[in-house]
């Protein structure tokens, strides 16, 4: 049975990640990553999709997505993450071998406004976070090292739904606070609304998300375990 698409109104940005399956290594080298741009370059083009920033890591990538239409997210992953799995197993000449995603994509609305920026900025810290490079426009495969003059598919990328400060990769640069990183990775994994109090709560009830801890609650001391 095919699934549902999730509820994904237009006009309201995303974080979107994957992952490669068991840790896959999704790109083994420059090709890879280059051939990847590409169909970012045609999923873009196909849905009109806004893609504001990206960061490709050897197993996952990171994209921040601003669509126009409801549905459009779904479609535009559903095509990018299909079309690249085809042409990843046919340049290896393994067609049948299973799927390289471990899931389908993770999400959560972002507020367009700084917590737009903190996104981003979480987005492109990846491979300096990692320890790949000393500085994080060194990464060549993402919309930072884009934006500083490395060559890119036409027309990949997007302006942002709020001003983009001038001493951008600077901040980059500069270390999330432990506060703002936990925050992040928790919309990552939870598909929690980033975002101020009451917008992330218009936002979790339109699209029927849960703001609450996920898991069973913390036992009180010394009540008995059944």
């Amino acid at each position: 049975m095919a699934r549902q698409p999730r509820m994904a109104p237009g006009r309201i940005a995303y974080h979107v990640m994957n992952r490669g399956v068991f840790g896959l290594t999704l790109f083994d080298g420059e090709a890879d990553y280059a051939a990847f741009e590409r169909v970012l370059a045609e999923a873009r083009e196909r849905t009109a999709t806004r893609l504001c920033d990206y960061t490709l890591m050897p197993n996952h990538f990171h994209l921040v997505l601003w669509p126009r239409e409801d549905g459009d997210l779904s479609r535009f992953m559903q095509w990018l993450t299909v079309t690249h799995s085809h042409r990843w197993h046919a340049h290896r000449q393994t067609v049948g071998r299973g799927r390289i995603y471990q899931s389908r994509f993770k999400s959560f609305p972002i507020q367009r406004d700084s917590h737009f920026l903190r996104v981003c900025r979480y987005v492109e810290r990846n491979p300096l976070r990692a320890g790949l490079v000393a500085r994080a426009e060194d990464w060549p495969w993402g919309s930072l090292a884009c934006r500083s003059g490395r060559e890119h598919p036409a027309d990949l990328l997007c302006d942002w739904p709020v001003e983009r400060p001038r001493d951008w990769p600077a901040r980059v640069n500069r270390a999330e606070s432990a506060s703002e990183l936990e925050a992040l990775r928790r919309s990552v994994s939870r598909g929690q609304p980033y975002g101020e109090a009451d917008w992330a709560s218009r936002v979790a009830e339109r699209l029927g998300l849960s703001l609450r801890p996920v898991g069973r609650p913390r036992k009180a001391d010394g009540e008995r375990r059944r």
